[in-house]
Formats: C-alpha cells, sequence, structure tokens
C-alpha cells in the first residue's frame, strides 16, 4: 500500500490553479530580475592611434575592486578604418599582470609574463577579444601591461583600439546573495512541511516520487546556497567557496535528470527494483554527465587561476574531446528519457492513479524544460554549442536570466512538493478503507455477497464520478 498523495484529491479546477500559481510565482522572478540592476558592469579606457606603426605596450589600471565585484575581465575590439572587410588573423599578445597593495607596491600576479595567440576576426566590425580573466580577486587595483606583435602586419589601417574591463556590479552581487537567501529559506520550509506530511507514513509505503523528493529538496538547498560557502566567497580571497558552490549546483541539477529517468522507468516497475538492473544503467550515465560538467570547470578554473589570460583554444585538442564525450552522453541521456516516457504513456496511459501521475509529471516537466531552453538560448544566443561557450559569454549574461533560472527550478520543486505530499486527512482516509470492519458498515446484504457496483468500477480521480455511482446504485 503506497502513501496518498495530494494529486489523486485534486479537480481539474484545482489543477488549472496549481499552473497559474506556478507560471505567477514564475513570473514575479522574472520581473524582478528585469526591474534589478545589470549583472556586468563596464568601464572603458579608449587608446586612439593614427597608424598601426605607433603600437606600443598599453598600460592599464583597473577601477577599484572589491570582493562583491567578483570576477574581472579584460576585453579589447580592433577598429579599422574600413568598414566592410572581412579578416580572420592570429595575432599574438604579451600580457603582464600586476596587483596593486595598499602601499602603492606593485607585485606579479603569478611571476611571469604571458604569451598568448588571440585570433582576430572581423566582418563588418571586429569581434571582442579576451585579453585576461582573473575567476577571483586577490587586490583591490590591477596593473595590466599588454603589447601586440603582429598588429603592425596588416594590410589595413588601425583606426582604434577600444579596451573594456568588465566585472560583475556589485549591486548584483547583494542582490544575488539576497535573493538566493530567500529561496534557502522557502526551501527549508518546504523541506520540513513535507517531511512532516509523511511522518505518519512508514517509509516503505513511500511511493517512488515522494522518496525522490526527499532527496532533491536537501539537495535544492545546497543549489540554492552552499551555505555557508556562496557567502564566504565574498569574505574570503580564495577560488574555492566558488568551485564548490558551482560543484554543488552541478551535483543537484545531475539529481533532477536521476530523478526524471527513475520515476519514468519506476512507475512501470512496482515492487522491488534491484540495483543491478534499475539503478546502475542510470546512474553511469548521469554520473558521466556529471563528471564531464564538473571536469570542464575545475579544468578551466584551475588553469586561469595559474594563468589570467588562458582560454580553453589552449588546449584545443583536449577540449574538443572533452566536449564531445559531454555531447555524446547527453545525446545518449535524451534518447533514453525518451524512450522511457513512451514506453510509460503507451502501457500506463488507461491505469488510474498512475496515469494521472504520469500526465501532470509530464505536464510541468515539459513546461520546465522548454523554458530552460529559452533561458539557455537567452543566455548563449545561437553560439551555445559552438567553441566559445566556456569563457566568453560569462561577460553576457543578464539579470532576470539569472533570477529566472533559479525561479524555475524552486517553484519546480516547490509544485512537486505540494502535489506529493498526502493531504491532512490521507491518513485516516487509507486506515478506513483498508479496515473491513469499517468498509462493510454501510455495505447491503446484497453488496456484501455480490459485490457493489462502485467496487467494479475502475479507479478514478474526483469525487463526481464516485457520487454518480452512488446514486445509481441507491436508484436501482
Amino acid at each position: 500500500r503506497l502513501a496518498p498523495m495530494r494529486l489523486y484529491t485534486l479537480s481539474k479546477r484545482h489543477f488549472v490553479l496549481v499552473f497559474v500559481v506556478f507560471f505567477a510565482c514564475f513570473g514575479l522572478t522574472v520581473f524582478i530580475g528585469i526591474a534589478g540592476p545589470n549583472v556586468i558592469e563596464t568601464s572603458v579606457a579608449r587608446t586612439d592611434l593614427n597608424n598601426s606603426l605607433k603600437l606600443k605596450p598599453f598600460n592599464l589600471s583597473s577601477p577599484p575592486l572589491s570582493t562583491y565585484n567578483q570576477q574581472l575581465w579584460l576585453t579589447c575590439i580592433v577598429e579599422l578604418d574600413q568598414h566592410d572587410v572581412s579578416l580572420k588573423k592570429n595575432v599574438n599578445m604579451t600580457v603582464k599582470v600586476l596587483g596593486v597593495v595598499k602601499d602603492g607596491s606593485t607585485p606579479y600576479v603569478n611571476n611571469q609574463v604571458h604569451n598568448r595567440t588571440r585570433l582576430l576576426s572581423c566582418a563588418q566590425k571586429c569581434s571582442e577579444i579576451i585579453v585576461a580573466h582573473l575567476g577571483y580577486l586577490n587586490y583591490t587595483q590591477y596593473n595590466i601591461f599588454v603589447s601586440f606583435e603582429d598588429l603592425y602586419k596588416l594590410t589595413y589601417t588601425i583606426q582604434n583600439i577600444t579596451f573594456t574591463w568588465k566585472t560583475y556590479n556589485p549591486t548584483f552581487s547583494q542582490v544575488e546573495i539576497w535573493f538566493r537567501f530567500v529561496f534557502v529559506v522557502l526551501t527549508f520550509m518546504v523541506t520540513c512541511l513535507f517531511a512532516h506530511s509523511l511522518r505518519k507514513f512508514s517509509m516503505r509505503d513511500w511511493g517512488i516520487e515522494q522518496k525522490w523528493m526527499s532527496i532533491l529538496l536537501p539537495l535544492l538547498l545546497l543549489y540554492n546556497g552552499t551555505y555557508p560557502f556562496f557567502p564566504l566567497s565574498f569574505l574570503v580571497n580564495s577560488w574555492f567557496p566558488g568551485m564548490l558552490d558551482d560543484l554543488f549546483q552541478s551535483l543537484f541539477l545531475c539529481a533532477l535528470l536521476l530523478f526524471w529517468l527513475c520515476v519514468y522507468h519506476g512507475i512501470r516497475v512496482q515492487g522491488e527494483r534491484k540495483c543491478l538492473t534499475f539503478y546502475l544503467p542510470k546512474f553511469f550515465i548521469v554520473g558521466l554527465l556529471w563528471l564531464a560538467s564538473v571536469t570542464l570547470g575545475i579544468w578551466q578554473t584551475v588553469n586561469e587561476v595559474r594563468d589570467p589570460t588562458y582560454q580553453y583554444r589552449v588546449d584545443t585538442g583536449n577540449f574538443q574531446g572533452m566536449k564531445i564525450f559531454f555531447l555524446v552522453v547527453a545525446t545518449t541521456y535524451i534518447l533514453y528519457l525518451l524512450f522511457l516516457i513512451v514506453r510509460a504513456c503507451s502501457e500506463l496511459r488507461n491505469m488510474p492513479y498512475v496515469d494521472l501521475r504520469l500526465k501532470f509529471l509530464t505536464a510541468l516537466t515539459f513546461v520546465v524544460l522548454v523554458s530552460s531552453i529559452v533561458i539557455l538560448y537567452l543566455r548563449f544566443g545561437a553560439q551555445v554549442l559552438q567553441d566559445n561557450f566556456v569563457a566568453e559569454l560569462s561577460t553576457h549574461y543578464q539579470n532576470y536570466i539569472f533570477l529566472s533560472f533559479y525561479g524555475l527550478l524552486n517553484f519546480y520543486l516547490y509544485t512537486l512538493a505540494f502535489v506529493y505530499s498526502p493531504s491532512k486527512n490521507a491518513l485516516y482516509e487509507s486506515q478506513l478503507k483498508d479496515n473491513p470492519a469499517f468498509s462493510m458498515l454501510n455495505d447491503s446484504d446484497d453488496d456484501v455477497i455480490y459485490g457493489s457496483d462502485y467496487e467494479e468500477m475502475p479507479l478514478q480521480n474526483g469525487q463526481a464520478i464516485r457520487a454518480k455511482y452512488k446514486e445509481e446504485s441507491d436508484s436501482d
């Protein structure tokens, strides 16, 4: 006997109300994001040039920084005197990064000068070049010396080179802290209420959705705040708290992927689910996704800490191999999930209650996936699967995109927790139905001997059908 779910007691009006509340809360987070501060703060330092022969090393001083700036990018755009030029050329540059301390001295960052090659791509307008990226800030100001070696060899005259500093907006960092803190509090309350609603039922009687919600809700706490690690990143000058925050976020997302596989498969397999045949293939596929994403993130972070001018193009071969591996595993996951969904829908479409669970989860998950795809497109654009989806796009981030994705996942889990939790009278009703003495009190002799129409009817959701069968039995 499974623990009852609130899902079974909802009418069509209640289902519509659940979706309306979900979209209203999600729309509220998008509105807060649109009305909030910009994520990226920029400051431009222009260097005018009469011709390419006058190129000299550029000494650039960053604006004053704090831990709320989180990261620092230095970018440049080369402007040619002809705007209809189509050009692609590798340019060698030398970068030296120095940190400014309180006494005015400027020690080297990593004690070395970095020589890197960047691709200058122009089509009517030259694309932005990432000169350096500091993943965490040890100093309140930086001096960066940049020199280009091959620009004077261009056949076109350089009109101007524009350098731009980009950092996280300190106001946005404060909004992010409070926004995630609010979701931590809400998630903690939802987790406690969900656990409280299931306290009178044995864990053996929990449905597979209820068991997974008891895992996902605590992981959602780590996804939202990773307290104290996320606030700690603003108090200490270290990359470790930020990396730990990314680690727990990827852990929650992969647990959500595993939840979909297990539910769509487990809803068809009632009874004991063997670890070797049921869980192991799913853990293997999702584990490879988690390992690939964490490896890419740690790889990028560690190399940027060691070298602020590092980009994945330095290790193009290894990076492309890792990206292909990730895409192959992701494709395998999508095909496997589609197979489980199609098979579950074909086998369980005529089964009462189970069909209702399947339809609701599929509808809500479809809405979340479509919204996530739209958010990813707005976040990364059409280049989401191209070579520059790792570092460069970190500088193109809108406030509403960040807040909407957090709100989407949180309200998705809150909605599932609501419909999968038992109602207030669920324990009383389940005991009343299981007690043969109470179940036979209102039965006539004919019903006891021959069985009633109500007992033979298929299980349906709602009270209207039950009343219909009772009226028919009374009229007979």
